[in-house]
C-alpha cells in the first residue's frame, strides 16, 4: 500500500468517514452506503465475502496492502477491510492508486 493511500485513509478516519470491522462494514453495505471498499491482500476469506457483497451493489473494490498496514493507516489493530463512506475520499484514493 503506498503512503499516499495510507495518508488518505487516515485522514478519512479522523474525519469519521470510514467503517471498519465486519459488523460495521456489513451494516453499511446493506444500507448501500459507502463509495469504496479497501481489502487487505492477505485477507483471503474477507476478499471472497466482501467482493461478492460489493459486486451486488456495484461498489468499487481496491485490494491493496496487508492487514497490518490497513490497521496502522487508521490507527487501530490490524483490519482486513475498510469501507470509505465519502465520495471525495474514495475518488482521491482511487486516483492515488495509479
Amino acid at each position: 500500500m503506498n503512503t499516499r493511500i495510507q495518508s488518505l485513509v487516515g485522514i478519512a478516519r479522523r474525519a469519521g468517514k470510514i467503517a471498519s470491522g465486519d459488523a460495521q462494514i456489513e451494516a453499511m453495505v446493506k444500507k448501500r452506503k459507502g463509495f469504496l471498499l479497501i481489502i487487505a491482500e492477505d485477507a483471503h476469506g474477507a476478499q471472497k465475502k466482501y467482493t461478492m457483497w460489493a459486486n451486488d451493489i456495484n461498489l468499487p473494490v481496491l485490494v491493496t496492502g496487508t492487514k497490518l498496514e490497513l490497521g496502522h493507516s487508521i490507527g487501530l489493530s490490524p483490519r482486513s477491510a475498510v469501507l470509505i463512506l465519502d465520495q471525495g475520499f474514495a475518488k482521491a484514493i482511487l486516483l492515488a492508486r495509479s
